[in-house]
């Protein structure tokens, strides 16, 4: 099972989506119950994704199909432990959030 975190970006937030997410994602944590200023709880956020722009950008990229290829080679060779990592300080991270009041906290870990 997974868990679809709602991360308050304002395409997310639209009505017809949210709708459809509630619909179609079996746990679905919406934008009501996710603090409006925390980016720093997806783990997608604070580990994949520089894992993977530190990988990308090792090289010049000349246009939009050259980046396609690369963010797909780049995602294809991402370690399932990177992954496990991001995810297991999930709970560090909310610890984190709570204590912020749903602010930014990244700088207290």
């Amino acid at each position: 099972m997974f868990i679809f975190q709602q991360d308050n970006a304002p395409a997310h937030r639209a009505r017809d989506t949210v709708e459809l997410f509630k619909r179609e994602t079996p746990a679905f944590i919406g934008p009501d119950l996710w603090p409006p200023n925390s980016p720093d709880l997806n783990p997608v956020d604070h580990k994949v994704r520089a894992t993977m722009e530190q990988r990308l950008y090792q090289r010049k990229i000349h246009d939009i199909d050259e980046l396609r290829a690369q963010l797909t080679a780049t995602w294809h060779n991402l370690e399932q432990l990177i992954i496990d990592s991001a995810i297991d300080q999930w709970r560090k991270r909310l610890t984190a959030c709570v204590k912020a009041k749903g602010g930014h906290f990244e700088y207290q870990l």
